[in-house]
């Protein structure tokens, strides 16, 4: 302006253009709050596109008449601004475009934020329920393990007895105890070391040692290096009690539960074989205890699609589950 030979007040023109969002600042609020009462984004509620465009006039011809004052008190280009009513409507032809633009935008933006608060409220609403399902599904587990199990252990305790072996008798009662207090007072924690896992396992599979005795055969290998690494809560008891249940238990002579755990880049591999019977062809169809079947749906909530879990027949014999995890330590 100034190369063409313009000599404005340029210090008043700056107030004055400055100045005279002021208006359209001010109607933000009341933009915002009329687009939460009458949405527009449904293209049958025309009724609402009128009371839109009357608000963005009203609002474009309150800002014309401020800016139409500021240049009646300042002058800021430095010409006669002529009378009031004619450079009022002059301001108001000018930017009513704008401001039509900018309304749209101001409404706009703030439908994009307010999905983004609703989605953002639906997925916190949705953990939240998860959490509590997830909780529930331990919580019942925990639940699970304490009936069937504390009966076979109190009848093993009560044939000890019978059989005069006091000092089994006693480390059955003091390996039962400590499990119970396990799992009475374990947190609830979804996920725990595996270190913190294996130390519940091994009382578990302590006092089914003393039950079985030789029956039972248990091989671990569980590296030392992998013992930080975080697994889910209850996770290789239900597995190994199954192992047990369906397979050990159910042959006279017993049989061997053989635990692995490896890592594998970012993966987490943790197997439990055992040499018993093999699973039939619609095990599926038949269940395989609360245990196994709360297993799926917790890992499907810690892990969404980033685990497996698989049961299958072995050769010549045996069953094996196989769980791959997210590698993740502590």
């Amino acid at each position: 302006m100034r190369a063409e030979g313009m000599h404005h007040a340029w210090i008043k023109l700056f107030i004055t253009l400055f100045l005279s969002w002021t208006p359209l600042v001010l109607a933000t609020p009341l933009v915002i709050h009329l687009g939460q009462q009458y949405p527009v984004v449904s293209i049958k509620a025309w009724s609402h596109w009128f009371i839109h465009l009357g608000v963005c006039a009203a609002i474009c011809l309150a800002s014309a008449a401020f800016v139409a004052v500021l240049e009646e008190l300042l002058n800021p280009w430095a010409s006669n601004p002529g009378p009031f009513l004619r450079l009022w409507m002059q301001r108001f032809a000018a930017s009513m475009v704008a401001y039509l633009i900018f309304y749209a935008s101001i409404l706009a933006i703030s439908y994009v934020l307010a999905s983004q608060q609703r989605l953002a409220a639906q997925q916190s609403e949705t953990a939240h329920l998860n959490e509590q399902l997830s909780r529930a599904q331990l919580d019942a587990l925990r639940r699970q393990i304490e009936p069937h199990f504390l009966f076979n252990a109190l009848n093993a305790i009560s044939g000890l007895v019978r059989e005069k072996r006091t000092d089994a008798a006693v480390s059955m009662i003091t390996g039962l105890s400590e499990f119970l207090r396990h799992v009475v007072q374990g947190s609830h924690r979804h996920q725990v070391p595996l270190r913190e896992e294996m130390d519940f396992l091994r009382q578990y599979l302590d006092i089914q040692k003393l039950r079985f005795a030789d029956r039972l055969q248990i091989r671990v290998e569980v590296p030392e290096e992998l013992l930080p690494v975080q697994v889910p809560s209850l996770l290789l008891q239900p597995i190994v009690e199954n192992a047990i249940k369906h397979g050990i238990a159910k042959r006279s002579q017993g049989g061997e539960i053989h635990i692995v755990a490896a890592r594998c880049d970012a993966t987490l591999h943790l197997t439990v074989y055992n040499d018993g019977p093999s699973l039939s062809s619609n095990w599926q169809q038949t269940g395989m205890g609360v245990g196994i079947s709360n297993l799926q749906p917790r890992l499907q909530d810690l892990y969404g699609e980033h685990f497996q879990l698989v049961l299958r027949n072995q050769e010549p014999g045996g069953v094996e589950t196989s769980i791959s995890l997210p590698y993740k330590e502590a």
